[in-house]
Order: structure tokens, then C-alpha cells, then sequence
């Protein structure tokens, strides 16, 4: 990547507050997720946003978690015998984890740049990524997932209802609140004053 400078004024302003949005005690719940769900094998990272960066920046790490959230047999992403060194092999294995996330579900708006996590602009946005991977895969309770499910929050998942012909007959007979009511208030037994007097 080309070479740059220290940031300025208002480049300064908005890199400062994007890196306050990085979160350190999320930070130790996924690195703990991702040696749960991968092994090992992966290592763990030194504390801290660089740390972290380094430890995924060749995309070998989270190429490695989103293969474990399928059966075996089945992996969407190619993993290379030796990690690769050349930029733009890293830089290739970082956007197949992102085109597999997002094949597992993990919805566009969740999903970083690559840039985000190589040049390490954006950690938080990779944090929110992998979120959002340990949200569909604690939801989807498939056996695939590894670690504690209280790590992440389950997604909203459709509650479908059936409802018989007989209670769909009844819903029809029901006055719903939006078009009145004809119980309540009225004017029965009312009376304004005194009667009118009609003397003959």
C-alpha cells in the first residue's frame, strides 16, 4: 500500500473517533470465540487493536472461522498450506472470508472493507463483522458452533402462526378498536336541565 503520512485537522478528527468505537473487552470475547471454534492451532494475539490487526491481517485466521461454522466436507474457503506473504494474496484471502460470510448470512451493511482490517482504518467495523458471524451462528444451532452461546445475541428468527378456518371465521365477527366501538359511553339516561313544562 502506499505510503502515508501522520493525519491532519479534520483526517485526524474522524480516524480518532473511529478508533474509539474499537472495543477491548469485545476483543478478548472473540479472540476467545475464534480459538474455541478454530483450535489452538491459530495462537492468540498480542492485547490490543495492533495486536489483534497483525494476528488476522493475512486472512489465514478468519478464513480458518468461517470453515468451522459449516459440516465437514463442505468449506468455502480455500486455505492455502503456507500463509501468504505477497500483499494481494492476503489481501485475497481477507475478501474470500468476506464473500463466505456473507454466503452465510451475515447481511452487507455488517460486513467490512478489506482496507478496514489491512491498513487497520476501520477495527471496530471488523469487530462488528464477526459479531455478526457469532450471531448467525449461535442462531442457527446447527452443531457447528463452538464457545459459550451467551459470547453473542441471538437474531430475531420468524415465528410463524396457523390459524384454522373456524378462527379465521371468528376474527371476522370482532369489531376491531381501529373502527369504533359500540360498547362504552352513550347518552342513555341522560337528561340537560329540567323538562320542558306544557301547562293546558
Amino acid at each position: 500500500m502506499a505510503n502515508k503520512g501522520p493525519a491532519y485537522g479534520m483526517s485526524r478528527d474522524v480516524q480518532s473517533k473511529i478508533e474509539k468505537k474499537y472495543d477491548d473487552e469485545l476483543e478478548d470475547r472473540l479472540v476467545e470465540w475464534i480459538v474455541a471454534q478454530c483450535g489452538a492451532a491459530v495462537g492468540r494475539p498480542e492485547r490490543g487493536r495492533l495486536g489483534f490487526q497483525v494476528w488476522l491481517k493475512n486472512g489465514i485466521v478468519l478464513s480458518r472461522l468461517v470453515n468451522s461454522l459449516y459440516p465437514d466436507g463442505f468449506k468455502p474457503v480455500k486455505i492455502p498450506d503456507a500463509p501468504p506473504t505477497m500483499v494481494f494474496k492476503q489481501m485475497e484471502q481477507i475478501a474470500q472470508f468476506l464473500k463466505a460470510a456473507e454466503d452465510y448470512g451475515v447481511v452487507k451493511t455488517d460486513i467490512f472493507q478489506t482496507v478496514d482490517l489491512f491498513e487497520a482504518k476501520d477495527m471496530a467495523a471488523v469487530q462488528r463483522t464477526l459479531m455478526a458471524l457469532g450471531s448467525l451462528a449461535v442462531t442457527k444451532n446447527d452443531g457447528n458452533y463452538h464457545g459459550d452461546p451467551n459470547w453473542f445475541m441471538k437474531k430475531a428468527q420468524e415465528h410463524k402462526r396457523e390459524f384454522t378456518e373456524s378462527q379465521l371465521k371468528e376474527g371476522k365477527n370482532i369489531i376491531g378498536l381501529q373502527m369504533g366501538t359500540n360498547k362504552g359511553a352513550s347518552q342513555a339516561g341522560m337528561s340537560y336541565g329540567r323538562p320542558r313544562q306544557i301547562i293546558s
